[in-house]
């Protein structure tokens, strides 16, 4: 081959990997904006702090980003990013107990407001402590239980996508889900008992 034989070739092989990236770049954006809320839900399921969430998404988004060209071949985005979420946010809460043990804050609402715009002074308070009534009762149970639970129910996958995340199978999921609301079943009975 000529040495302009060679240079066309080149050429030609740097703009195909110049729209190659693009296309990757495109990839990459389009799934930040369809799936971004979904990863910080679920990175703050187990992080329990707005910057910890935040940081762990954009981890998460890094990853992504390495991921490249094998993005195409991903069949369901929306698990497999909730799956990588999950496992950016168990490394940061396990490198994060590591340097200090604290316990649970519980100052931001993950369930959102219960009062609506038009409530009272008095509602308004009483469902702020509803909803801080219920967060202490789920974080009180146990880990196996209770991350199933906020990923059907609060993030509302369905038990398979739960399954993929938490590599458990879709039995197992619901079982753990029906366990976790008996369990808070039974201490919200309880808790109206004592009053």
């Amino acid at each position: 081959m000529s040495e302009g034989g060679q240079l066309v070739a080149g050429e030609l092989i740097l703009g195909e990997a110049r729209t190659a990236a693009r296309s990757e770049d495109e990839a990459v954006e389009n799934l930040v904006k369809e799936h971004a809320r979904l990863v910080y839900r679920v990175a703050y399921a187990v992080l329990r702090g707005h910057h910890d969430a935040e940081d762990a998404v954009q981890d998460t988004f890094l990853r992504v980003l390495r991921f490249g060209r094998r993005l195409a071949a991903v069949e369901n985005r929306k698990t497999w990013l909730a799956r990588i979420a999950w496992r950016v946010a168990i490394d940061r809460s396990k490198s994060r107990r590591r340097k200090r043990e604290v316990a649970l804050e519980h100052s931001d609402h993950a369930f959102g407001e219960i009062a609506a715009a038009d409530a009272t002074a008095d509602e308004a308070l009483e469902g702020a402590r509803i909803v801080a009534a219920l967060e202490k009762l789920i974080a009180g149970l146990p880990k196996k239980l209770r991350e199933p639970l906020i990923l059907s129910t609060i993030e509302e996958m369905s038990p398979r996508e739960v399954g993929t995340v938490l590599g458990i199978g879709e039995a197992a999921v619901r079982s753990r889900v029906f366990r976790a609301r008996q369990i808070l079943k039974e201490k919200l009975a309880a808790q109206g008992e004592r009053k």
